[in-house]
């Protein structure tokens, strides 16, 4: 796994010494992390269809073929690249399940490396109101999760996805800097502004906030 201690010139020679075993090596490590991210962007109406597992397999495949693509122009973190695979085949499961009820996001959105559903604040309601699951509480989770969706979209799209970068997908303020292409210290502050501004939208949503 590329660290602190092996700069990424180091690393691409590996790579393409070895660029089968380097991949199953990174791949192998990032594995939770990644399933993290599927986790979280699959899109709820698929669950029980689609597998995370699967996912990760089919993007390990994907990104096995391209490779020489990423050798060719190492722009990103082999980390944040093999994220881009994941975001790929996402949209991809997406729009074989779904079709045209699944927007495609890659008209979307501008950042090239954002390839993501565009439509988050759907994914932050869902996993705050989860453990709402029981029939008499059905109701009232889909009326939270109606007013926490609306509230959401109010705020900036760049903000919303530094929450999701952040938060729920686990990165560092640096690699949530890579993803959106902007400073870290941008990154960081917007990430305290979102934040603050998700509690300030949470305490005024009855039944949210205990």
């Amino acid at each position: 796994m590329l660290d602190e201690h092996e700069d990424q010139e180091n690393f691409l020679n590996r790579l393409r010494q070895d660029p089968e075993g380097v991949l199953a090596e990174e791949y192998n490590q990032y594995r939770d992390r990644l399933w993290r991210i599927v986790n979280f962007r699959l899109d709820r109406r698929l669950l029980g269809r689609v597998d995370a597992d699967d996912i990760l397999q089919e993007a390990y495949l994907d990104a096995a073929t391209r490779i020489e693509h990423y050798l060719n122009d190492p722009a990103t973190t082999f980390f944040i690249w093999l994220r881009t695979i994941i975001g790929q085949t996402l949209i991809d499961v997406h729009r074989r399940h779904l079709g045209a009820q699944k927007r495609d996001v890659r008209r979307e959105v501008k950042a090239k490396r954002r390839v993501f559903s565009a439509s988050t604040s759907f994914q932050i309601a869902d996993v705050l109101l989860g453990d709402m699951t029981s029939p008499s509480q059905a109701a009232l989770k889909e009326e939270l999760a109606a007013q926490l969706h609306e509230a959401l979209e109010s705020l900036n799209e760049i903000d919303r996805e530094i929450l999701v970068l952040r938060h729920f997908e686990e990165l560092s303020n640096l690699e949530a800097s890579e993803v959106l292409e902007i400073e870290p210290k941008t990154a960081s502050m917007r990430y305290f502004r979102a934040l603050t501004r998700l509690r300030s939208i949470l305490v005024q949503i009855p039944g949210i906030i205990e």
